[in-house]
């Protein structure tokens, strides 16, 4: 309240405002005593309008349902997995700053991550980008080798780490989708039953045919290389 206008964003909020009494022991009355807590602090700068209070989650059906009170965090907004041009800007984010082939059709990368969220996908380019190191660390070596074998000085450019296609077939031969069919259907039902309250915005706009029709299953990088 003091550093205000500010905006207080809780990530993982299940963790601190899980529902009071789902647990037992100690450890579940401690539980309890932090969410009353932050029900009372939320609570106390309702009326400040220059602060906000925002939390993310990935289990909104475990939190305490205090929390989603009228006054309180009652705005919900879900989500979805990015879509095709999502997934493409996400790519192209964790990207911009490193050095690639034209092989490389991110177009390509972006149609067969369906179902992938933002993190996958930049696992996907990290991953790629260290087989791109190893690649260029390994054709250095033997390029060293052979020009001490032949007595003559190593080049400058032996290779300049360039990502390719084949960096990224071979990332996308053990990426996995993090948000199974199932897990996506329950967030579905639980968009449902908060819909029918009029307390919840969706973008369904953004949707995938998967996000729409379940079958029972940042995001731009940062400042910094993938490569530092």
């Amino acid at each position: 309240r003091q550093a205000s206008p500010c905006v207080i964003f809780f990530d993982e909020m299940d963790s601190i405002a899980k529902a009071r009494g789902s647990g037992g022991g100690g450890a579940s009355e401690a539980g309890d005593r932090v969410i009353n807590q932050i029900l009372t602090e939320i609570d106390g700068v309702g009326a400040r309008k220059s602060v906000f209070v925002i939390g993310a989650t990935n289990r909104p059906d475990i939190l305490d349902p205090a929390i989603m009170r009228p006054g309180r965090l009652d705005q919900l907004i879900y989500i979805p997995m990015p879509d095709y041009e999502s997934r493409l800007s996400i790519f192209r984010a964790n990207l911009r700053k490193s050095p690639t082939d034209d092989d490389l059709v991110l177009e390509h990368f972006a149609n067969i991550t369906d179902g992938f969220s933002g993190a996958d996908i930049t696992e996907v380019c990290q991953r790629a980008c260290k087989l791109a190191i190893r690649e260029d660390i390994a054709a250095h070596e033997a390029a060293e080798a052979a020009a001490e074998a032949a007595g003559r000085e190593l080049p400058e450019e032996v290779n300049d780490g360039r990502l390719g296609k084949k960096h990224f077939d071979l990332a996308m031969e053990t990426a996995r989708k993090s948000v199974s069919k199932t897990e996506l259907a329950r967030y579905l039902k639980f968009k449902k039953e908060l819909s029918a309250g009029g307390n919840l915005k969706a973008a369904t706009e953004g949707m995938s045919k998967d996000d729409a029709a379940p079958e029972g299953d940042s995001a731009e990088g940062g400042d910094e290389d993938l490569y530092d």
